[in-house]
């Protein structure tokens, strides 16, 4: 289990690590291609709409191939993107390639977390979970450097290294062990599980935080340039805030194991939404910065409770994992499109504080929900025989 757990979170970690490299060069992609903040959401967003729109596939193709076929593909497809990306001439490029990026990442998020959720233990679960999410975050403090890397040799040589990284997760996922077969077949559909208000919760605890991740992934990288931090400026705070983040991501899905994961999802969007609401105000980029951390550290307590949820509502109703985590790939990849897309128009239009304060708001009223809305399920993952 240890061995499959390091694998996972490795190829996740490759998977974020592309994802987030932009931030430190977006506003040298700005001024180079001439694009508007609108524009420069629509490229962050690119890659999350091609995880949208692949994750439906990706649970089909694992429910019919196995989570190890669908993972090698995954990486195989963002390494050859990656290397589009590395030589790309054009803004056409550039979004296509991180698009496509998008569709590989799919299938690794899909097919290594449903490798795990049919692996572990449930009383397990969430600390397992934690732990690949844990290492999707870290990838995220990696892809900052990547990105002031790029800034410093060049994009080609960084992005095609990166690219090359993937191809060897690729080669490893090769030898792995495969997954034990399931004791009895899942025949619910994904559609049937929508009606399940449990899980419909869970998924919502991947799309809120998505959302706002969308938003500030555009506008702070491009607030900080405004305030003067250099790249290397921009890359140490989102490394630090991914940082944050991964130290918190097993730990909250140890919690959630023993104490259940009310607690946790309370403190996490109360965090979350003062965050949110602070980040008007700084006028300065060591006071935005630091701002951003602290917000980062309590939106992403979200993300372990989601997945782990998800995983335990599919046990109860009989989905398989592939298309319960296809699900939840979705809600992420959605949120950070909408928001990304949608954080830079709105930018543009009116400032940045509406679309962050339109984000507090969200997190405020789904606390309200966690308090006030009535049973949504399990606090804690259970035994599917229960």
């Amino acid at each position: 289990m240890r061995r499959l757990v390091v694998m996972v979170s490795a190829i996740i970690l490759v998977d974020t690590l592309f994802y987030a490299a932009l931030a430190p060069i977006l506003p040298d992609l700005s001024s180079a291609f001439g694009l508007s903040k609108g524009q420069s959401g629509l490229l962050v967003a690119s890659y999350a709409a091609g995880s949208l729109a692949g994750a439906i596939p990706a649970g089909w193709l694992v429910a019919r191939f196995g989570v190890r076929a669908v993972l090698v593909t995954g990486l195989l497809v963002m390494g050859g993107a990656g290397l589009v990306f590395a030589l790309a001439g054009t803004i056409a490029l550039l979004d296509g390639a991180r698009f496509v990026q998008g569709l590989g990442g799919a299938a690794t998020w899909t097919a290594g977390l449903a490798w795990l959720a049919q692996t572990a233990p449930p009383a397990r679960r969430g600390q397992v979970i934690g732990t690949a999410i844990g290492a999707g975050v870290f990838g995220a403090q990696l892809g900052p450097v990547l990105g002031a890397l790029a800034e410093a040799v060049g994009r080609g040589p960084a992005f095609a290294l990166a690219a090359v990284f993937g191809v060897g997760m690729a080669g490893w996922a090769l030898t792995a062990p495969g997954p034990a077969a399931l004791p009895e077949p899942r025949t619910t559909t994904v559609t049937a599980a929508l009606r399940d208000r449990p899980f419909r919760v869970a998924l919502w605890l991947t799309l809120l935080p998505a959302t706002c991740f969308g938003v500030v992934e555009v506008l702070v990288p491009l607030e900080l340039d405004d305030l003067g931090a250099t790249t290397f400026a921009i890359a140490a705070v989102f490394f630090a805030a991914a940082l944050v983040e991964a130290v918190a991501s097993p730990l909250t899905g140890r919690w959630a194991d023993r104490h259940g994961v009310r607690g946790v999802v309370r403190v996490g969007l109360l965090g979350a939404a003062a965050g949110l609401a602070l980040l008007t105000l700084p006028g300065t980029w060591v006071l935005l910065g630091l701002v951003f951390v602290v917000m980062s550290g309590f939106l992403g307590m979200l993300w372990t409770p989601g997945g782990d949820l998800v995983a335990t509502a599919a046990d109860r109703i009989g989905l398989d994992q592939g298309w319960a985590f296809a699900a939840n790939n979705m809600q992420w990849a959605g949120g950070a499109a909408i928001g990304s897309a949608a954080g830079g128009a709105l930018g543009q239009a009116v400032g940045d504080g509406v679309p962050y304060l339109l984000g507090a708001a969200l997190c405020l009223l789904t606390a309200r929900f966690w308090w006030f809305g009535g049973k949504v399920g399990p606090d804690r993952p259970l035994p599917s025989s229960q």
